[in-house]
């Protein structure tokens, strides 16, 4: 998984005075946690543009003034109810031998039988939870709609694994293909042929 190196300020004071004088002063306050102790620490403002305001996936490494270093993922965030400005963050350290649960996006391909013929394609999670150690989180999961026709499903069980595992019931459904006002009948070419072979084997039965 890509990753994204945050440069901060380890904090000495914490609390609502210090946390408004930081945002004033375009940081923005964060809590590393998982480790031995929380770690407080700030960053600009626009150091976190590429990594709350993107659909993608990334771990993230925080780099402070201090010379120390962690890896991490972003765990909570708070927006204002009015401006919708960043007002915390909150990290999740990780560590190479541990597993963790991450919200990693779906990325479709294929082409849909029963998009083809007029269905509608409709995405039911854009993002899956999957637990595995830092070094198998994929980037975002591949959802193969091609076998898709009008009225089918994509079940969770369908998708790839590689390394990690979902953490949602088998029945979860992923994404499905439904019926519209200009969808067509969508039968397979087999389908039709053996109907048509059970209709001429059946017609002289039906004479006698």
């Amino acid at each position: 998984m890509k990753s994204i190196t945050i440069n901060g300020s380890q904090r000495e004071s914490v609390g609502k005075k210090s946390s408004k004088a930081l945002r004033n002063a375009g940081q923005i306050p964060c809590v590393l946690y998982g480790g031995d102790k929380p770690v407080h620490f700030s960053a600009p403002y626009l150091a976190f543009s590429n990594l709350v305001y993107t659909p993608n996936a990334h771990t993230v490494v925080i780099a402070l003034d201090n010379g120390t270093t962690y890896n991490a993922i972003m765990q909570d965030i708070q927006f204002h109810p009015v401006t919708d400005k960043i007002l915390h963050i909150d990290f999740y350290q990780l560590f190479a031998d541990k597993e963790i649960t991450m919200e990693i996006p779906v990325h479709t391909i294929g082409t849909s039988r029963g998009v083809l013929n007029g269905g509608v394609l409709r995405k039911n999670l854009r993002k899956l939870k999957v637990k595995a150690i830092p070094a198998n989180l994929p980037d975002f999961i591949e959802a193969d709609i091609t076998p898709l026709r009008v009225g089918s499903k994509l079940y969770i069980t369908a998708l790839p694994t590689s390394g990690y595992k979902f953490m949602h019931p088998d029945n979860t459904v992923v994404c499905q293909v439904r019926r519209s006002r200009a969808s067509v009948a969508d039968v397979d070419d087999e389908e039709e042929a053996e109907a048509e072979v059970a209709a001429e084997g059946a017609a002289p039965e039906a004479q006698e």
